[in-house]
């Protein structure tokens, strides 16, 4: 039994339903001409300063006169409101990769600073396929074909932005954590409390000085009235490889699978298609996001390839202590990322 009782029944923006969401718009947010120029003409100024780095990591480096305070909004609807966003317009086919890619940094720098997304410490990850399997307990799932199953990423906020889309699958889910427990409270409450308990997840190799191979935090945790999920499944069950990491019992697994089982259900999460252009965000501590298998084409060039971007929010939600785990520092607007020995932050365009 958990040692103290279920939050209440979450009733916040961020409690949704797929189906209701599917039949909205006000997610989606389309960049006007107007907009696109303004990027330009912040992408063309970054590029022409002598003192200019591979990319612009803060808003000043940016300037987005109009957009900018727009895009604080979109801040402001990720962390408290329904917990993603849909940004669409990017010219992918029109700019060249390595300007939309310095576009999308400069945009993100607006919503929060950019994380460690691996040991090798790129603030820019290339999502595609690169021939790995996750039978590999060293390899992560956005290396593969995958699917990737529903999960959140170890930041504030993760961004995606669609450079090519893949020749069959590859779509996009949400599902909103919140509402998971919402059900799970109301259906099996005995198993809801179980997801509050610590539970091992697999490092996947990279590993922070002086920690375990994997780390142990509840899939759902309350704290300072704020319910805050941190999930994957896969990585739950490769982490039971290490010998003295803690077992589950029947009834965790009951507990996860119950989870699962919700996130699938079509009555519960919300499926897109990112097209070329389209850049996603979503609030990690509220939204779980997944990623069906795909199929790609034969020809490199058209090969699926996102861009991804890890955030720390400044205004965004205090998280409990467990997270320093995972997050190193759980200090609002410099927390989450990966990092290991040797790790050097880099930025690499294509």
């Amino acid at each position: 039994m958990s040692p103290t009782p279920l939050p209440p029944e979450q009733h916040t923006p961020a409690a949704w339903y797929g189906p209701e969401m599917a039949a909205r718009s006000d997610w989606i947010v389309s960049l006007t001409l107007a907009d696109l120029d303004e990027i330009h003409r912040a992408l063309q100024t970054w590029k022409a300063r002598p003192d200019a780095g591979p990319a612009p990591l803060a808003p000043t480096d940016f300037p987005l006169p109009s957009l900018g305070p727009r895009l604080l909004s979109v801040r402001r609807e990720l962390i408290d409101g329904r917990g993603f966003v849909l940004l669409k317009g990017m010219p992918v086919f029109d700019w060249s990769r390595e300007d939309c890619a310095m576009a999308f940094i400069g945009l993100g720098a607006h919503l929060g600073r950019a994380r460690s997304q691996n040991a090798a410490g790129h603030l820019l990850g290339h999502v595609r396929d690169v021939g790995l399997a996750s039978t590999d307990p060293n390899v992560r799932i956005y290396q593969t074909p995958e699917r990737q199953t529903f999960h959140t990423d170890s930041c504030d906020v993760v961004g995606l932005l669609c450079l090519r889309e893949a020749k069959a699958g590859g779509d996009s889910l949400l599902v909103s954590s919140t509402t998971l427990f919402n059900e799970m409270r109301r259906r099996r409450p005995d198993l809801a409390e179980l997801l509050f308990e610590p539970v091992a997840t697999d490092r996947r190799g990279e590993v922070p000085v002086g920690m375990k191979p994997w780390f142990e935090i509840p899939v759902l945790n309350w704290h300072e009235g704020f319910l805050t999920a941190l999930y994957q499944r896969q990585y739950v069950d490769s982490a039971q490889r290490f010998e003295q990491a803690p077992r589950l019992s029947p009834q965790h697994v009951e507990a996860l699978d119950l989870f699962d089982s919700l996130a699938n259900d079509p009555a519960m999460h919300l499926t897109m298609r990112l097209a070329p252009g389209d850049m996603q965000f979503v609030h990690n501590h509220t939204m779980l996001h997944d990623r069906t298998g795909f199929e790609d084409w034969p020809d490199a060039d058209r090969r699926r390839h996102l861009l991804r971007l890890w955030l720390a929010v400044p205004g965004a939600r205090p998280l409990p202590e467990v997270f320093r785990q995972r997050y190193g520092s759980i200090e609002i607007g410099d927390r989450g990322g990966i990092v290991v020995p040797g790790t050097v932050p880099s930025v690499t365009l294509a």
